[in-house]
């Protein structure tokens, strides 16, 4: 290739990069300044990301104020995809897992109320597929829609249940596959995350205020003590500002922060490498399998050996959290910053539709089921469950806080725990559920998931069925 070419290709990486952390400052900035964003918990990268797309060429066309170049943009809708990869790569890294006993010794009621808040994630995401799937089945069969592609439908609960971040898993997913409506599926989840976060913290809100009039709470009797570094997103208290992580390595040697991302991204170059091998050797299935999937089984190798190796001192938790963070933010805001809208709009009744459906099947299990199974702290488990099911982590976590503000219940513990547990199994499931879509379309999706549904509650049920749970 020739070298200009290639330096022409790096600078405008360079640039891009710089463009989108100016979105994110001016996000930040935004976030911590307006009310109403600060009501909403919109997080930097969304409000960055919309001010990008609003305000370019993608909406405004040749009256963009911001005059985005096309090359820019092309590589904002290819980042989501890449970045998500070394995201994926980074969830085994550092972890433990050890007894899980409270502090009155009572770790089986413990594992238990983990177990079930594991089902009910799974039962809502599972519930989300089935019901859009038959949705967009309906949809291509009677209604017209013969552009329908394969995997449409997927993007509910993909942007539901997964976030924004997931956006680039889709699109990373149906790269590996040749797909033409790569760009189209991972705009459509970004859509579906960015109603999924508002929606779901508007209803949870609501239903806040509802459970305090009740008295289904717990710790507050009112749902305005929210501290304002949470509602501005920065905490301007030098002491209380949180640790970004510990440093296991001297700068002499290697800074640890460029050690971890040096780690990461090693484990997702060896994940190209094994794909391009099976690639080049055509074998059947494997070869299919996006670079994101070896990633992760990678890396729970590589933390595997390490640990076998008594190195697992050198790796810490936080920091790599960071890390991941840091490519969620880019992942984020270029998805969004790139978002095909005209796209959006050619599928806007279908996805209403399942969004509706969606919203509404969430609410219900995440609440009326939450009420059923669980026997303390309810209602503080049901939110969390919400929040998760319509945003992300943070989004459950949110409305914990705002019904457990100092975290005095055993709610966040059980709730991370089976949120984990739940991440790997998605990791394991979407690529699967792609090959069956891809084979048998929507209604053989639907079956898939709803197959899945009715085994996730047969083990609520069996593991609940002689009483409540609780902490």
């Amino acid at each position: 290739m020739d070298v200009s070419v290639v330096t022409q290709i790096i600078r405008s990486l360079f640039f891009t990069f710089i463009f989108l952390s100016a979105l994110l400052l001016v996000g930040a900035f935004l976030r911590a300044k307006i009310k109403l964003f600060q009501k909403l918990f919109l997080p930097a990268s969304v409000i960055g990301g919309f001010i990008g797309l609003l305000l370019g060429p993608i909406v405004l066309k040749s009256n963009a104020i911001l005059p985005i170049p096309g090359d820019w943009l092309t590589i904002s809708s290819l980042l989501p995809g890449l970045l998500i990869i070394p995201v994926v790569a980074s969830v085994p890294l550092g972890l433990k897992f050890g007894s899980n006993k409270t502090k009155d010794g009572k770790s089986s009621k413990a594992i238990k109320t983990v177990i079930i808040t594991f089902l009910l994630l799974g039962i809502v995401a599972n519930s989300q597929n089935f019901f859009s799937l038959f949705i967009a089945g309906l949809f291509k069969t009677f209604g017209g829609y013969t552009g329908i592609y394969p995997t449409f439908g997927t993007e509910l609960s993909a942007g539901f249940s997964g976030g924004h971040g997931t956006a680039g898993i889709v699109g990373s997913l149906l790269q590996s596959r040749d797909a033409a409506n790569w760009e189209v599926a991972q705009g459509l989840t970004t859509t579906t995350a960015t109603v999924g976060i508002l929606s779901g913290l508007l209803i949870g809100i609501l239903l806040i205020n509802f459970a305090v009039r009740k008295g289904y709470t717990n710790f507050i009797s009112t749902s305005s003590g929210i501290e304002e570094d949470m509602r501005t997103g920065i905490q301007k208290d030098i002491q209380k500002q949180a640790s970004a992580g510990k440093e296991a390595t001297n700068s002499s040697s290697i800074d640890s922060l460029a050690f971890h991302v040096a780690l990461i991204l090693g484990v997702s170059g060896l994940a190209f490498l094994t794909t391009f091998g099976l690639k080049k050797g055509n074998v059947p299935i494997l070869s299919t399998i996006p670079e994101w999937a070896y990633a992760i089984l990678l890396m729970y190798a590589v933390w595997g050996l390490m640990q076998k190796m008594n190195l697992a001192w050198v790796v810490d938790e936080k920091t790599k959290t960071k890390i991941a963070s840091t490519f969620t933010e880019f992942a984020i805001v270029a998805a969004i910053v790139s978002l095909p809208i005209e796209a959006v709009f050619a599928y806007i009744l279908p996805l209403a539709a399942m969004i509706i459906v969606g919203l509404i099947i969430t609410l219900a299990i995440s609440y009326f089921l939450s009420k059923k199974v669980f026997g303390d702290h309810w209602f503080e488990r049901s939110v969390t469950v919400l929040g998760t099911n319509t945003g992300v982590f943070l989004t459950g976590l949110l409305l914990l806080k705002m019904v457990d503000p100092d975290l005095e219940s055993p709610v966040l513990r059980d709730y991370s725990l089976a949120y984990s547990f739940n991440t790997v199994i998605s990791f394991v499931l979407f690529p699967l559920s792609f090959g069956i879509l891809f084979k048998y379309g929507q209604f053989g999706g639907a079956i898939f998931f709803g197959t899945l549904l009715l085994i996730y509650l047969i083990i609520l049920f069996m593991v609940t069925r002689k009483q409540k749970v609780g902490a």
